[in-house]
């Protein structure tokens, strides 16, 4: 999968428009990141790539590249 695709699975996850974020974008810096897109993202990665975020996990992340990186 292409990180375009990754990018677009994210932003779907998270409930932002299409192209807004990127490897950099801060996570506490995207207005809709909150308990809901968390929910979201856990059900997303186990959907689409058989993982499993932890509470921990999600609270380590600090940027987009974050979820990328447990994407592969």
């Amino acid at each position: 999968m292409e990180l375009k695709e990754k990018l677009a699975l994210i932003e779907e996850a998270l409930d932002t428009e299409e192209g807004v974020l990127t490897p950099e974008t801060i996570l506490d810096e995207v207005d809709s990141w909150d308990s809901i897109a968390a929910l979201s993202l856990i059900a997303m990665m186990d959907d689409n790539f058989g993982k499993t975020l932890s509470g921990a996990e999600l609270k380590a992340l600090v940027t987009v590249g974050d979820i990328l990186t447990h994407m592969e």
